[in-house]
């Protein structure tokens, strides 16, 4: 499919003499004229069917747990004498009401609703300059809140923020180099959803559903906080209900990045948005199969999809500054080669591939690194940095929900403020998350679409296909130029052994 491309540059000519020895078996959503394969509806089957239903039995039993908590001190201590089962575990003697720290939470879910919000409506004037911001301001905000823990006396959280101050700090540093190519793909996926107005819809519309879940959340989270628990036992609980409110988060994420990628494929394969060719109802449809045959998918790559991505996004910057030290860059290699493999099976690539084709989340995963590696556009996408950006901008939001809500707790209740402000930041992240999903959507969405068919890009933006292609082209030979000097530095190493032993 490829290889009958025309050539465009001296870079897209090297694209398109990569090996492709099973590149037709990997592309099985386009055809060599360029129409879509797009999976029959008959053929669309349930997938991860497990992980749906532990899904939904985790949120009927969290939902239940989170109100019995929450109603149990909700104007009356103790209401419905949960305190009896727990005698071993009281220690809280300043215990209160539910609706003494619930409206903290309804300032957190508030703030983060209007940050993301703004993030959506900022989208098409200012988001270069609010992303660039999130990069270059996340360092030294971590610093800020690192100072205020350790004059507060929180010793344990004023190290953990400067540890991540320091690890922000040397991740910019060592990727700063990529981030103008970076920076130019996320204006291409801005420019794409911000003329599919009913895709951000569909944001705000899961930014509502999150909202809801979110009251009966911190509903159950402020009865903990009230409660005459131990502070082991109510940091104990809060950390279930935070792991259970980032998967919810993640799978809501998750399902408007499949919504999204689908919308966004189906654009760039028929040639722009005014495309007469788009089927109708385009949109519902990719609603209906992300809710429905797909949902299990999308709960399952929830889980280890997001803490993946970040450790090889920390793995590959310390990997790219660490020098000669072979020590180092041995055990670095050993965690790096670990990561790739995890990689090939949990990648957010995966969610396009579910949303076209229907496939399960391994598969699709799989799918999805198979085809980037045997065209060479894997080494395209290891250097785009564009959702590590995306997730300082969701930390940073994070973090500004969270230090609101803390202040007004410290005021009040200085040793509720850790407790309060970390669990407000987990919300003030899942709502701007949700504004930020919408753009990777469209970055994962234009890179498989790239490689696929490039013809795809350079119809919608022939200067964007001209720019993915020489960069392409200088990764393609920088990794060539690297793999000779490893090969030349052992081979040093061999004869000088032999050497050695000779003598």
């Amino acid at each position: 499919m490829m290889d009958h491309s025309p050539t465009i540059s001296s870079s897209s000519s090297d694209f398109a003499s990569i090996p492709t020895t099973d590149q037709n078996a990997a592309r099985s959503m386009r055809s060599g004229d360029g129409s879509e394969i797009v999976t029959a509806d008959q053929s669309r089957r349930w997938h991860d069917v497990f992980w749906l239903g532990i899904f939904v039995i985790h949120l009927i039993a969290l939902g239940f747990l989170l109100g019995v908590l929450g109603l149990n001190r909700f104007e009356k201590e103790n209401r419905l004498n949960i305190d009896r089962y727990t005698p071993g575990l009281s220690g809280n003697a300043a215990a209160g009401l539910t609706e003494t720290y619930w409206p903290l939470y309804a300032v957190a879910g508030g703030i983060g609703t209007v940050l993301g919000w703004s993030w959506m409506l900022l989208l098409g004037s200012r988001a270069t300059q609010m992303m660039k911001v999130s990069v270059h301001i996340l360092t030294t905000y971590l610093a800020v809140i690192s100072v205020l823990c350790f004059w507060t006396e929180q010793f344990f959280w004023g190290v953990a923020f400067a540890i991540g101050a320091a690890l922000q700090f040397l991740y910019v540093i060592s990727v700063i180099d990529r981030l103008p190519f970076t920076m130019l793909v996320l204006q291409k996926a801005v420019k794409m959803v911000w003329n599919l107005p009913e895709v951000m819809r569909v944001s705000y519309a899961f930014m509502f559903v999150v909202l809801l879940w979110m009251v009966l959340w911190s509903f159950g989270a402020a009865g903990v906080v009230a409660s005459n628990l131990s502070d082991g036992g109510r940091w104990w609980l809060l950390v279930v209900f935070s792991v259970s409110l980032f998967w919810t988060g993640a799978v809501l994420c998750n399902t408007v990045h499949v919504i999204v990628s689908g919308m966004v494929f189906l654009v760039l394969s028929h040639g722009g948005r005014e495309a007469a060719s788009i089927p109708a109802n385009s949109l519902m449809k990719s609603l209906q199969y992300a809710l429905t045959t797909s949902f299990g998918s999308i709960c399952y790559g929830s889980l280890f999809t997001a803490a993946i991505r970040t450790l090889r996004w920390e793995i590959r910057g310390l990997r790219s500054k660490i020098g000669n030290n072979e020590c180092l860059l041995c055990c670095v290699d050993f965690l790096f080669h670990l990561v790739e493999t995890l990689v090939r099976f949990f990648n957010k690539y995966a969610y396009v591939q579910i949303a076209v084709n229907g496939k399960s989340f391994n598969h699709s995963a799989r799918d999805a690194w198979e085809l980037f590696q045997s065209t060479g556009v894997e080494a395209l996408v290891a250097y785009d940095c564009s959702g590590a950006v995306l997730l300082m901008g969701t930390i940073f939001g994070g973090l500004i929900t969270g230090t609101c809500s803390g202040v007004w707790a410290w005021i009040k209740w200085s040793d509720r403020v850790i407790m309060i402000g970390s669990t407000s930041m987990l919300m003030g992240m899942v709502l701007v998350g949700l504004a930020m999903v919408v753009v990777e959507s469209a970055v994962t969405s234009i890179y498989i679409c790239y490689a696929e068919d490039p013809l795809l890009i350079q119809r919608w933006d022939a200067e964007f296909f001209n720019q993915m292609s020489e960069t392409l082209h200088h990764r393609l030979q920088y990794r060539s130029a690297r793999a000779r000097e490893v090969l030349t530095h052992y081979r040093l190493d061999d004869d000088r052994i032999r050497e050695n032993a000779s003598i």
